[in-house]
């Protein structure tokens, strides 16, 4: 199932790569007013949405925002909760206690509602743009990664504080010690290497849940604003419509679905190698 995870995502990742060289940005916000709501054709095979935007295109871009949404915002996730991890776990005492008390009360907030209330507090600046390699993307789409990267981290922090504080009393660990290397180099070198296996499988696993909760965001109109498309928002325009308007929910529903789901095929895949305890 890992194996078809892998060769699943590479399908749709090299679609929305290859699918961009043919397709410009300004196809995919191309509006036409006389084709609004058509039903997939031999002209626009995925039909169009209710300005006539050709939603095939926009597949395609909302794809590249999607998946740097989610793999961007998981990086700073887990960059975040490691450090976390990291820093309790070591040192302990009033570090240690303060950290944790702030990761039990964002964890105390439901996580849906922390994002809605975020996201609707940046509303203000999401209109505006920035140049992201030579195209123009709404500020929405840094307000998201930072919302969902922000918001995320403190699961895989209290994980890697468990293995640290395992780690630490190792003989490896403290022979290092004994042999004079900083508290640095110890956690850098001797202690985070032997927490990687976990904190790769929640990365892995962690872009679809980054992936959905976008989607979710945009559909509730706190997401990424239009025109920058996202499989969410495309989806958003056929919420009033579902049966008669199958078309524009249908296919970028599809491709979330088809990723996330290459996506948790791929994280169960590692954390089978990773995991020294498992039975093959």
């Amino acid at each position: 199932m890992a194996v078809f995870g892998v060769l699943l995502l590479l399908i749709i990742v090299l679609y929305v790569t290859i699918g961009a060289i043919f397709i410009s940005e300004d196809q995919a916000n191309k509006t036409n007013v006389r084709s609004k709501f058509n039903p997939p054709s031999a002209e626009y095979p995925f039909g169009t949405d209710e300005v006539g935007r050709d939603v095939l295109a926009r597949t395609i871009y909302g794809g590249q925002i999607s998946l740097m949404i989610g793999v961007v915002s998981v990086t700073i996730s887990v960059s975040l909760g490691t450090l976390v991890g990291l820093v309790t776990g070591y040192f302990g005492g009033i570090i240690d206690a303060i950290l944790m008390r702030v990761v039990e009360a964002l964890l105390a907030i439901p996580t849906l509602v922390l994002l809605l209330v975020i996201s609707r507090s940046l509303q203000d600046i999401a209109m505006y743009n920035f140049n992201f390699f030579g195209r123009e993307l709404s500020v929405s789409v840094l307000a998201i990664v930072a919302i969902i990267g922000l918001t995320s981290w403190m699961g895989l922090s209290r994980l890697v504080r468990s293995l640290v504080l395992s780690l630490k009393e190792q003989d490896f660990i403290l022979a290092a010690q004994a042999l004079g290397a900083n508290n640095m180099r110890i956690i850098f070198r001797h202690i985070l290497p032997n927490t990687m296996a976990p904190v790769i499988v929640s990365a892995t696993l962690g872009v679809g849940t980054a992936i959905i909760v976008e989607a979710a965001l945009s559909f509730l109109g706190f997401g990424v604003v239009p025109p920058t498309a996202t499989w969410g928002n495309i989806i958003t325009r056929a919420r009033q419509s579902v049966g008669e308007l199958w078309w524009i929910w249908v296919f970028p529903g599809t491709f979330i679905t088809m990723t996330v789901l290459a996506i948790n095929f791929i994280g169960d895949g590692l954390r089978d190698a990773l995991d020294p305890y498992s039975t093959k």
